[in-house]
């Protein structure tokens, strides 16, 4: 890809790991737009820019890197600053789709978003992490075209979802992240009723997660399913009903059994089935309406 001349709107983790990685990459960052320089400062650039500061934007690319609730303003101050040009504009958020960009695609410009499916702390291991990473791109034809040249410069790998399917690849990625972040929790308040102080709860369980997460990187999910439900082990999931009473939350009891309904359907696809696997689906299910009552 021909080095593109980039705006950077928000210089958060998100805008500044851009900011460094685009840089990296060859291509020359005209501006970082930020709120809070002092803030901005740690992605390097040296030419930042406040929002309200007089300034013109005349970039090949711009990047929209604010909160999801700043974005449509953001779009309104690049329609406002555009120096006769019509570039590029991604915004990088998950959930939402390129259309909160129609003001400027009014305008001329290409519109489109670029969503990095990976965790982001901070700025400098956000760059780093963008290598080998997978990216969401959905919106104008020029704009993905120009994105997927863009992720493969960042070392990156590119898909695709329709406009009207981002909030659902939003929550698809917040199940896989953000809500896994919850399951192991909810494990670790089960694990220090047994009396293991919550750091070395996480010690012990850290090893499970990982080869889990090993296993689940090379089998389908169904082949990848251990534990009692994957052989319709009645007798055992009964022993850890029981020992919910009292000792958890109504929450983790909850959530285990939501994912036991889950579990089975996996280990059906396995072709587990038969009297054991119905008794186990109706204990599940009852237990379920006991919650409820």
């Amino acid at each position: 890809m021909e080095p593109r001349s980039i705006t950077i709107i928000g210089a958060g983790r998100v805008g500044g790991a851009f900011a460094l990685a685009l840089a990296r990459a060859g291509h020359r960052v005209d501006a970082v737009v930020a709120r809070d320089r002092d803030f901005a400062r740690d992605v390097g650039s040296s030419n930042l820019v406040d929002w309200s500061d007089n300034f013109a934007i005349g970039s090949d690319i711009v990047f929209i890197a604010t909160r999801d609730a700043e974005i449509a303003a953001a779009a309104s101050l690049v329609a406002e600053r555009l120096n006769n040009s019509k570039p590029i504009v991604f915004h990088t958020s998950g959930a939402l789709s390129s259309e909160i960009l129609s003001e400027l695609r009014d305008l001329g410009c290409s519109i489109g978003s670029l969503h990095p499916l990976v965790s982001i702390s901070d700025p400098k291991t956000g760059a780093q992490s963008f290598s080998g990473a997978y990216f969401c791109l959905e919106g104008d034809g020029k704009a993905v075209a120009a994105g997927n040249e863009i992720v493969a410069a960042l070392g990156g790998i590119s898909f695709s979802v329709p406009t009207d399917s981002k909030s659902l690849y939003h929550a698809s990625a917040v199940v896989a992240c953000g809500h896994l972040v919850a399951l192991v929790d909810v494990a670790l308040e089960m694990l220090a009723a047994c009396g293991l102080p919550e750091e070395h709860a996480k010690e012990v369980l850290m090893p499970l997660i990982r080869s889990t997460v090993e296993n689940l990187s090379k089998q389908k999910p169904q082949t990848a399913l251990t534990g009692p439900f994957a052989r319709a082990d009645v007798d055992t999931v009964e022993r850890h009903l029981a020992a919910f009473d009292g000792r958890t939350s109504e929450i983790a009891r909850e959530i285990y059994l939501d994912l036991a309904v889950r579990s089975l359907d996996l280990a059906a696809k396995n072709g587990i089935g038969g009297a054991r696997a119905d008794k186990l689906r109706e204990m599940i299910l009852l237990a379920k309406s006991d919650l409820k009552c």
